[in-house]
C-alpha cells in the first residue's frame, strides 16, 4: 500500500511540476519577444549604420519566439476547446 501512495504522489508532484516549468518558460518566451519587439521599433525609428546590423540581429532573435509564440497560441486554444 505505501508503495502505490509513494508512486502516486510521485506522479502528482511530477506532473504539477512540469506544467509549473511550462508555464514559466511560456511566460519566459512571451516576455522575451515583446521586449525584443519594442526594441526593434525604437531601433526603426533611429537611423545609423551599426543600428541596422542591431535590427538585423533581432529580427533572427524574433522569428523563433514568434513561432513559439504561436505555438503557446495553437496549444492553448485546442486545450480551451478540448475541454
Amino acid at each position: 500500500m505505501s508503495s502505490t501512495v509513494t508512486t502516486a504522489t510521485i506522479t502528482s508532484v511530477t506532473s504539477v511540476t512540469s506544467v509549473a516549468i511550462a508555464a514559466s518558460l511560456a511566460l519566459v518566451l512571451i516576455v522575451a519577444l515583446l521586449l525584443f519587439l519594442v526594441q526593434r521599433e525604437i531601433l526603426v525609428a533611429s537611423s545609423g549604420g551599426r543600428l541596422a546590423a542591431w535590427r538585423k540581429a533581432l529580427d533572427v532573435a524574433i522569428v523563433p519566439l514568434a513561432m513559439g509564440f504561436g505555438l503557446i497560441v495553437v496549444v492553448k486554444v485546442i486545450e480551451t476547446l478540448g475541454h
